[in-house]
């Protein structure tokens, strides 16, 4: 298995769930209040919801263009523009699922023809507060991408739940339903 065979399909399954989550956010809110939503945050210090999305699908279209070893794209500068200025323009849940089809796009795209990338080779990643992390690839993948990937998703879904908005177990792992076996799923009382 290969680190783009690992993040990959990580990036794809959860960016799906998060668009489905905003999906069931829309049929249980007013849609006032479903917008309203995007400007919700778990702690005063923490980014709203709308941010967290944004961050989600940077981190994913970032993962997938250092595994190519290739330069970020022009995206990635939008999005965190775009994120770091949400609490002022969060703009509408619309607006925040054509963020998660296009990284889904991109992530699809580069998928198509994505090198085995060595485990071993060096990546250099940097912060625009000027740190920079000399890892190797497996390290990018096991210690950056997918768990800021995951902390993100997480922190979506949190303030989601938070709202009110009636999310489950079976919300967040629904690409797991696909490896079910036939007959065991507990009947509905």
């Amino acid at each position: 298995m290969t680190l783009p065979d690992i993040a990959v399909p990580t990036y794809v399954q959860m960016l799906r769930a998060l668009s489905a989550w905003l999906d069931k956010a829309e049929d249980q809110k007013p849609a006032s209040d479903a917008e309203a939503l995007l400007l919700a945050r778990l702690a005063p210090d923490m980014f709203p919801l709308s941010t967290q999305i944004r961050f989600a699908c940077v981190q994913a279209q970032e993962g997938v263009a250092r595994l190519r070893g290739e330069a970020l794209p022009p995206s990635i500068a939008a999005l965190l523009d775009e994120a770091r200025n949400a609490a002022e323009r969060p703009g509408t849940i619309a607006d925040a699922r054509r963020r998660i089809a296009e990284t889904l796009d991109m992530v699809d795209a580069a998928a198509a023809d994505m090198p085995d990338i060595d485990p071993a080779t060096p990546i250099a990643h940097d912060l625009p507060q000027g740190m920079i992390f000399d890892v190797t690839a497996a390290q990018y993948v096991r210690d950056w991408t997918l768990p800021q990937f995951y902390f993100h998703l997480m922190a979506a879904y949190a303030i989601l739940r938070a709202q009110g908005i009636e999310l489950g177990k079976a919300d967040y792992v629904a690409h797991m339903f696909a490896y079910l076996r036939p007959g065991t799923l507990p009947a509905q009382g």
